[in-house]
């Protein structure tokens, strides 16, 4: 007995998997600055914690949505996926330098373990989600099945 195809919604699913990885980054950084003797110094270096909260929520939306999009996308295209991991590959790249900048002004030597390490763990999460969710190499050999009937 075979299971029923599931149906997608890019919308939905990327909007639970940035409020996930959202949620995971905030934890990560509160705990950092906890454990620091620095109870929320993250939060106030990047704007105050109602602020950094809601514009951290809103961008990790729109990287859901658009990570879920372009995997539901790479169904029909392959190549898509190429793209994506170049995408995540310059975002990294860029949090990167931000932390450069933010050791710089306000959060020390520690802005690497709070901006970066965050960062990663968010990846994480994403990564342990999707792959739990979306099967993509299966999806993909369903995919090229289909393509060659």
């Amino acid at each position: 007995m075979s299971t029923p195809a599931r149906t997608h919604n890019s919308l939905r699913e990327g909007a639970r998997l940035g409020l996930i990885v959202a949620t995971s980054i905030w934890l990560w950084i509160a705990i950092v600055d906890l454990v620091a003797g620095e109870p929320w110094r993250t939060f106030t270096v990047l704007g105050g914690v109602v602020t950094f909260t809601i514009g951290h929520y809103l961008l990790n939306l729109v990287y859901g949505i658009a990570i879920v999009s372009a995997i539901h996308g790479a169904q029909r295209e392959p190549s898509l996926l190429i793209g994506v991991a170049f995408g995540l590959l310059i975002v990294e790249f860029g949090l990167a330098m931000v932390t450069v900048l933010l050791s710089h002004v306000g959060l020390g030597e520690l802005a690497w373990v709070r901006i970066l390490g965050g960062s990663l763990v968010g990846a994480l999460v994403a990564f342990l989600l999707l792959r739990r969710t979306h099967p993509l190499a299966l999806e993909l050999k369903d995919a090229e099945a289909a393509e060659d009937e």
